[in-house]
């Protein structure tokens, strides 16, 4: 059987992927609690703030493939498969879609944007991915009805993934720039 998707990709690449769905997998455990402590007090949700240390790895990952489409979904399948197999933590089959989808936003971002290419591009799409995963798990995991919920609290959860995501996009171009400075993935 043939993977035609997977041609576009070098092996290199396809590690890039691998390593950035890895990193984005191990991080969440470790950054959710620390964000939650700071969070809880001033009443913003944690889990969206947290998202845009975990989303950064899907802007990062396709800037470093050299803004290969494909590249940010294919790290969200990664982390969705990754999840549906450890025994803890997940919401089985729908994992894969609440870890593809926020790839698909950044993909839909990127066919406009052409890649992380300038910190404003990196925003947009670290935006995209964090908007995306706060409304499926809002919606599907937390069964919050988007049109019943008073309007602050909506607004709360909005500006502060737009925020968190933006912050996470631009933390990635400014990886993004320091490892294609030092050729680490072997692109300039």
């Amino acid at each position: 059987m043939s993977f035609r998707i997977f041609k576009r990709f070098s092996t290199m690449d396809l590690v890039v992927i691998t390593m950035m769905a890895a990193l984005g997998i191990a991080i969440k455990p470790v950054v959710t609690p620390l964000v939650q402590i700071i969070t809880g007090p001033l009443l913003l949700p944690g889990g969206v703030v947290a998202g845009g240390f975990y989303m950064l790895w899907l802007v990062l990952g396709y800037g470093l493939t050299g803004n290969k489409t494909g590249t940010a979904l294919l790290i969200g399948l990664v982390q969705g498969l990754i999840v549906i197999l450890q025994p803890f933590a997940n919401h089985g089959a729908f994992s894969l879609i609440s870890y593809a989808a926020p790839g698909f936003a950044v993909e839909l971002v990127y066919l406009l944007l052409k890649g992380p290419r300038s910190p404003i591009r990196a925003f947009a799409g670290g935006v995209a991915a964090n908007l995306t995963g706060s409304f499926l798990v809002m919606t599907v995991v937390m069964r919050v009805v988007i049109w019943r919920l008073p309007l602050v609290p909506f607004l709360l959860m909005v500006l502060t993934a737009t925020l968190a995501g933006g912050l996470g996009g631009l933390v990635a171009y400014g990886l993004l720039t320091r490892l294609q400075k030092f050729s680490v993935f072997g692109r300039k």
